[in-house]
């Protein structure tokens, strides 16, 4: 259970700020701006941090899922889970945003892919570090 509250709280929060870093580059926002500007980003993400909840939690459990059955496959270790839960996420992501914007093509497949790609290797890797996992558990005793 602490798994999926790592993945629920996590998520969303990182892949948000990476979707509007993305979807800002995308604008041209970085061209035209300051460095004095960038505080509006930073308001902006506050303000909008309730709807990247709401629509990426859902998603960040489905990873979590993901993550909890390739935990309970013995020949899978830990790097090997987190780089196939990140690939999971960032194809996922990628087919889901990556239609957006005027500019199709690699960047935008990246960038896009890279919003589910960062958040779902992070929460693998702090479910790792910090959650007792039950092989763990069954190999100690």
């Amino acid at each position: 259970m602490k798994r999926y509250l790592v993945f629920a709280l996590v998520g969303p929060f990182v892949g948000g700020f990476l979707l509007l870093l993305t979807t800002t580059y995308q604008s041209g926002y970085w061209t035209q701006t300051n460095l004095g500007e960038v505080g509006k980003l930073f308001v902006v993400f506050f303000k909008t941090l309730q709807y990247s909840y709401l629509f990426g939690f859902l998603p960040s459990l489905m990873i979590g899922a993901v993550d909890d059955i390739l935990l309970h496959v013995r020949r899978i270790g830990p790097l090997l889970r987190m780089l196939l839960v990140g690939l999971f996420a960032f194809i996922l992501a990628a087919l889901t945003y990556g239609s957006r914007g005027s500019d199709p093509g690699a960047v935008q497949f990246i960038l896009y892919g890279l919003v589910g790609l960062v958040p779902a290797m992070l929460s693998s890797w702090l479910v790792h570090r910090y959650v007792e996992e039950p092989q763990q558990a069954a190999a100690a005793t």
